[in-house]
């Protein structure tokens, strides 16, 4: 190989080298931006399932009552 031949090798390797960390970059900030993304879902899930479980029981409460006839 020629010394011309080595170095338009090399420039193409670090060209591509800088490409895929310019995409790593991009990609890792993707990421994270989702993952905060996913713990807010979480979050608002929670939350509504806490106000489904207490709704429920408030719903079926007034139902849910001793007949007049049972004794303790």
């Amino acid at each position: 190989m020629t010394p011309q031949t080595q170095e338009d090798r090399l420039d193409r390797a670090e060209a591509a080298l800088a490409h895929l960390e310019r995409n790593f970059d991009a990609l890792n900030s993707v990421v994270i931006d989702q993952g905060k993304v996913i713990a807010r879902l979480q979050r608002q899930l929670e939350t509504l399932g806490e106000t489904l479980r207490a709704q429920d029981g408030d719903r079926i409460a007034p139902h849910n009552q001793k007949p007049p006839h049972y004794a303790p």
